[in-house]
């Protein structure tokens, strides 16, 4: 079945070992990030026989999955209050910044006769989840708080960088990170499990050797999947950045102009497309469009193809300077970046397929 993900099983090994070592090698626990693959079994068996140390994820419906896995499982969005009861039983570790979730989480967990951890996340500037580094009396309110709590311990903080505001991991902003756990434990008199540092941006800095001491845990998705860290998007050394591979079926090729003919207004989607004048070109149609994958993040492993654009259903291509005589259904196939990634694992009507 077309369009389909092909999953290189021997490559995504090569990934997950090379950072194992990497970053258990830096003294940080590691949480491989399953959401890009959608909780992919194939792969989360690789995961469960590997020495990782936690399996992160941000849907609940995906940890449910790993029941009975050996790994600690980790939430990474923070829990809604409506399905606090499934996060206790699901998860094992939740990253939170609301008191009121918290103390919902607590019940949850008295309810189930478990103790819940949680990681209390910092925002350091990237301005998506956390409590604001600037505000240390909210940081040591909640803290103070959680403490009372009986059925949740207070198992680190973290960070997320990049995802949201593209605030780059440096060594100046994790040591605030690192700062905020110490006086934490200084003021309350505990010890911090975990001060995570972030994600595959972070990755950047084990190899400058600019890791701040005191950061012991990296969440880390996209490096271990496509081989690249998300600081400064390079490709790391030793690593596939083609473990996950896209393919479609050709539905028609028919040489037309490049640019329509009548006054244009807005495509499918409400957005105004722009139109480059190629004059007449061999033009592919794919059985694959943006309900099946991010289009921008798509790359034809054919460099010589250009992708033209793509509806709800159909992905179109310049094939006219490729040095393959294509036909109707012929394959295409093409990498993929994290986000199309994402979208193709997750849609249904994408199939797998595994080497």
């Amino acid at each position: 079945m077309y369009p389909r993900l092909v999953i290189d099983l021997k490559k995504v090994k090569n990934n997950l070992d090379r950072i194992t070592e990497m970053v258990k090698g830096s003294g940080c626990s590691l949480m491989i990030v399953t959401k890009g693959a959608s909780a992919d079994m194939e792969v989360y068996k690789l995961l469960n026989e590997s020495d990782i140390d936690y399996i992160a994820d941000s849907r609940i419906q995906n940890l449910k999955k790993y029941e009975g896995t050996g790994k600690e499982r980790v939430l990474l969005r923070l829990p809604m209050n409506s399905e606090t009861d499934q996060v206790v039983k699901y998860a094992d570790i939740s990253l939170n910044s609301e008191l009121k979730t918290i103390r919902n989480l607590d019940e949850a967990a008295k309810k189930q006769g478990k103790v819940h951890k949680i990681i209390l996340m910092i925002d350091l500037g990237d301005l998506r989840e956390g409590i604001f580094f600037k505000n240390e009396d909210e940081i040591f309110n909640a803290v103070e708080e959680i403490l009372k709590l009986k059925n949740i311990e207070l198992f680190g903080i973290g960070v997320n960088l990049t995802c949201y505001g593209a605030v780059i991991p440096k060594k100046d902003n994790l040591s605030i990170l690192v700062e905020i756990a110490r006086k934490i434990e200084k003021k309350f008199g505990i010890k911090l499990q975990m001060i995570s540092g972030g994600n595959s941006s972070s990755i950047h800095l084990i190899g400058k050797g600019e890791l701040p001491e005191g950061i012991n845990n990296l969440r880390v998705g996209e490096a271990f999947l496509l081989g690249g860290e998300t600081a400064y998007s390079q490709k790391l050394k030793g690593f596939f950045d083609d473990a996950f591979t896209l393919e479609a079926e050709i539905i028609e090729l028919k040489e037309k102009q490049s640019v329509p003919i009548g006054e244009t207004g807005v495509d499918a989607f409400g957005n105004k497309p722009v139109y480059e004048d190629r004059g007449i070109i061999k033009r592919a149609i794919l059985a694959v469009g943006r309900q099946d994958a991010d289009p921008d993040g798509l790359q034809p492993i054919d460099s010589k193809i250009d992708i033209l654009g793509a509806s709800s259903d159909h992905l179109i291509l310049d094939v006219s300077k490729s040095d393959r005589e294509y036909e109707v259904g012929d394959i295409v196939s093409f990498k993929l970046s994290y986000s199309s990634l994402l979208r193709a694992s997750t849609s249904g009507y994408v199939a797998r397929e595994y080497r």
